[in-house]
């Protein structure tokens, strides 16, 4: 029996994640999964979901120490989660053509000194920090990833799909009525971003 092809989509915050798989049955888009994945355990979560701002008060290297182990936590929930959800779509019997995940604007290489000496550096580290640590993790689990900038996320499905965004719009509420509610701007973009995948594969 053929196997359904599937991408996972990905849209990353703080210390979690909007999941979505998608599959192609040839005719239409269908989410076959919609979940929120944690990123940090929850025994850390007062902290690691944030390390940058839990490390600002603190001494040079008990800040740096704290950012390390939180980035290092980051990447083994991830990691977990990756290979949970891969074992998911095996187990259903799909065929994982490539995982998506949404990226905001690059960072510059600052240190971790640099980061902590200016406030709104911070809150740029760990939104860079959640999608760095899922990526790592789909490379960990050999999936091919594509990265999309999230702020052109709908020009380059335009050009993956070719039809204006009106008619992308549309396809995407096909897959929103195969997975129910809740079907949010999280579940749109990381559907989205499974749809390039599977349709540029």
């Amino acid at each position: 029996m053929k196997k359904l092809k599937v991408a996972f989509g990905f849209k990353a915050h703080s210390g979690w994640a909007a999941l979505v798989v998608v599959g192609d049955s040839g005719s239409t888009y269908l989410a076959l999964d919609r979940r929120r994945i944690a990123v940090i355990e929850d025994s850390d979560r007062t902290w690691a979901a944030q390390p940058y701002h839990a490390a600002e008060n603190l001494d040079r290297k008990e800040a740096r120490d704290l950012v390390k182990r939180g980035i290092a936590a980051a990447d083994r929930a991830a990691v977990r989660q990756m290979q949970a959800a891969v074992a998911r779509s095996h187990a259903s019997q799909q065929e994982i053509v490539g995982c998506a995940l949404l990226i905001p604007a690059p960072m510059p290489d600052w240190s971790i000194e640099d980061i902590l000496a200016v406030h709104i550096r911070m809150h740029e580290a760990e939104g860079v920090l959640f999608p760095d640590a899922l990526a790592a993790a789909a490379g960990a689990c050999g999936l091919p990833l594509v990265l999309i900038r999230e702020k052109v996320l709908w020009e380059t499905a335009e050009q993956a799909f070719a039809p204006p965004r009106q008619h992308l719009s549309d396809q995407l509420a096909a897959p929103g009525r195969t997975a129910g509610p809740p079907w949010g701007k999280d579940q749109k973009s990381a559907a989205l971003g499974a749809m390039i995948v599977l349709r540029t594969a």
